[in-house]
Parts: C-alpha cells; structure tokens; sequence
C-alpha cells in the first residue's frame, strides 16, 4: 500500500510504446506506486542516433510543462536545455523580418526541446524506481485487451514473449498497434485523414563560431499563402528547418536547378544559411513525409486497456500542442487515479468520457493554425483582429483572453478555448453591428 497516494492495490501495468508519452506516464504510475512495464518495439533512444524526418525539437508549453512539473522535472528540461521562443519573426520575400510576439502583456514564450533529450530524461528518471522495468526491442504482435494479455517479438533472440497485466496502455504513436486491436470491438469509432501537404526536414547549421545565424529566441516563420516554412533553434545552434507544401508541389521540384529556383523565388534569405549544397542534399535525401489527424473514441476496452498519446489523438503539428496534449493525457490521467482511488473501472471510463472532446478540438485547432501560419499572419484582417485581441487582453485579462494565448499559455480545456473563442466572434459581431448603426445614425443626424 502506498503512504503517499493511500490506494488500495498495486497494478501491474503494461505500457506499450517508450516514446515521450509512454516514458512520461511509467514515471507517474510507478509515483503512486504501481508496477510498469514498458515495451518499446525500437531500440533505446539514448543509444541511437536521429531518424531522418522525425523532428529532433519539439515545442513546449505550459500543459506540458506541468506535465514534466508533476514528476519533477520541469526545471531540469526548461533551464538546463531549452531554447525560449518568445514570439514568431515572419520571413518575407524580399528578405525582411517582422515579431509577431506570443504574449505581449505578460511576454510568455514557448520552448524548444530536443526529443531525445526529453525521451532520455524521461527514461533516466524511471531508473530510480525499482518497479519500472524497460523492454526495448520488443514488437507487439497480438493482443487480446479484454483479457490483458500480449504477445511480442523480442528482437535480438527472436523469442516470443506472454505477458499479462491488471491494465494495458497503449502510448505507441499514431499506427498504434494497441488501437488496431481496440478498433476489433464494437461501438469504437475511428477516422484518419491525410492532409494534401507534406514535409521535408532541412537543417541550418551553426555558424563558424559556433553560433546561431538567425535571432534565436524566435519561431521563424516563411508564410507563402498555400505553403510555409518555419525554423526551431536546437540546443547546438544549428535550426530544424521544416518545409511544409502540398505533395504536388514537391513532386514538380525534380532536379537540382528547380529546387534552387524555388527557394530563390520564395525563400531567398534562407539559402546562404542553409547553404546551396547542403539544401540540396538535404531535399533530395528522402520523399516527402505526410501528415496525419487521426480521431478515435472511446479510449478503453472495459477496465483492461486503455490508449494515450498520437494513439488516442494524432494531430498535424502546426499549434505545437501534439506533445504537450499527449502530456496532459497523463496530467488528466494522474488526477483520474487519485479521483478514484487508483479503480481502474472509474478511470478509463471518465478518461474516455472527459478526454475526447478536447483531442477532438485541439486537432480542428491545430488545422485552421496552419492555415493562418501560412497564409493569414501577412493578410491586414489578421493584424485588425489580433490588435483588437491584444488591447482587450491588456484591458480585461480576466474577461477577454486571445485563443493562441488561452492553448498554449493556460490549462483551460482545448474545447473550451473553441468555445470562448466563438463567444468572442459573437461579441465582436455585435460591437460591430453596434457601431455600424451608431455610424449611420450619427449620418443621417448630420443630414437633417
């Protein structure tokens, strides 16, 4: 029985998928006391080096801030590691630069993480409890989740592995293997959509001191209408460049000569940091990768499996919030266990009740995003109408806060920022009607 938590039994807990989600949850169950065992089908991320097109930073925010906070870690990832991204610096054609600040009144910012530094973290932490055991290398072949079983493929000897637990939770990315085998019951409901656009990682290395080329604290951005490209600092002063465009796009860049017209047409600025051969070996290195929303319900299979993460809610990256939602499952996860006494009968079923409206939400969120990344921050109406936000947050903090600041700088839930968002277009509406009228009848009193 643990002292600190009081709950009445220890689990025996499988977690499928090592990644960022699944290392951050084994850390808050074995907290209160229970049992993890992890299975991570890839070998330990702290011995391999990145995977082409798999973003080595990634960005972090206050729900996964106090994500890492309730496992103590915060601090270790955002001052020994982090790169601070107080606002977004707009790359236009003509090669000027304007800030576009995240949080004006009270200068929050975002920050830049390295993913093998957070999933290591994450690892290395468990290691101080004797009830996580790791187990890289195993492939997850059947699963019968009713029952809690597993069968996986051990790697290295080849070996076929049975194991059984009081709860299974599939943390195992967005193709989860978990949620195929929940996708068997009935009553699950289950969509995926690939976006029209792809992406293909670039890098703009340090310079020849060893520093940043770009301001560092920014979230550069080159908006192009249909498409954008935007650039993270990384820990070593080189920027993860990431370009974004529809899949054809890509397919008519076929030679060497096309790709530097391209880039000299609409991002001319960024060739002497990237450098003309590197661009070149960087773009042709691989095909395009694609994107990828995925939105499922409900998240559990009785009370023996359960799925977080991209495996419950994948979503395309451009409100940076994929990570820091898949943290927050084990924020809403950990109080669920201390709600309900670490049941797990209780807690799946309101997990599943409670989570899918906002995963459901931060997905549509994070569309519309791009679309205002690649297109909208360079229209007139955007500048009017995030002015007109600002002045009413600066004035009434309490009463009007703008929807980018209420995602990523509160824990407010994502389907309540939608809906405090619309209540603001409604207001606005009215404020306009308002004046609209008053206008009129101040020209017609002119006129008598």
């Amino acid at each position: 029985m643990s002292a600190q938590y009081g709950h009445t039994k220890s689990l025996n807990i499988a977690i499928v998928g090592g990644g960022l989600v699944g290392a951050l949850e084994a850390l808050y169950l074995a907290k209160r006391g229970h049992h993890v065992s992890l299975y991570e089908s890839r070998e330990d991320i702290r011995n391999t080096p990145h995977v082409r097109g798999r973003s080595i930073n990634l960005a972090l925010s206050v729900r996964g801030r106090k994500a890492l906070r309730g496992v103590g870690l915060e601090q270790r990832v955002v001052d020994e590691h982090a790169v601070p991204m107080k606002a977004r610096m707009i790359h236009k054609p003509d090669g000027s630069t304007y800030i576009i600040p995240y949080d004006s009144r009270t200068n929050q910012c975002v920050y830049s993480v390295g993913r093998n530094f957070l999933n290591s973290v994450l690892l290395e932490d468990s290691e101080k409890y004797t009830s996580v055991e790791k187990h890289f290398g195993h492939k997850l072949l059947e699963a019968n989740l009713s029952k809690g079983e597993l069968k996986f493929l051990r790697a290295d000897t080849k070996e076929i592995v049975q194991v059984k637990s009081d709860l299974i939770i599939g943390a195992d990315g967005a193709f989860s293997s978990v949620r195929k085998e929940m996708m068997k019951q009935p009553l699950f409901n289950f969509s995926q959509h690939y976006i029209e656009h792809g992406y293909t990682e670039l890098c703009i290395p340090a310079d020849k001191n060893g520093g940043f080329q770009m301001p560092p604290n920014y979230l550069h951005i080159w908006p192009r209408g249909n498409f954008m490209m935007i650039a993270l600092p990384n820990q070593d002063c080189s920027w993860t460049v990431t370009l974004f465009m529809p899949f054809i796009n890509f397919k008519q860049i076929d030679t060497e000569s096309k790709l530097l017209e391209f880039f000299e047409k609409y991002f001319p600025d960024s060739i002497p940091l990237i450098g003309e051969k590197k661009l070149i070996e960087d773009f042709f290195a691989g095909n395009a990768q694609s994107l990828i929303t995925i939105k499922c319900r409900p998240y559990h299979t009785l009370d023996k499996a359960l799925i977080i993460g991209d495996a419950a809610h994948a979503v395309v990256p451009f409100y940076g919030q994929g990570m820091n939602a898949g943290f927050e499952d084990c924020t809403v996860l950990d109080e669920l266990f201390e709600k309900h006494n670490d049941d797990p009968v209780e807690i799946l079923k309101e997990f599943s009740e409670k989570r899918w409206k906002d995963a459901f939400a931060i997905s549509d969120l994070a569309m519309y995003n791009y679309i205002e990344m690649r297109d909208l921050v360079n229209r007139p109406s955007y500048w009017l109408r995030k002015s007109f936000d600002d002045f009413l947050f600066w004035l009434v903090p309490d009463f009007w806060v703008p929807l980018y600041n209420s995602v990523t700088f509160s824990t407010m839930p994502y389907s309540k920022c939608i809906e405090n968002r619309q209540w603001q277009n409604k207001m606005l509406a009215v404020f306009i009607v308002l004046v609209t009228v008053i206008t009129f009848l101040l020209y017609m009193y002119t006129r008598m």
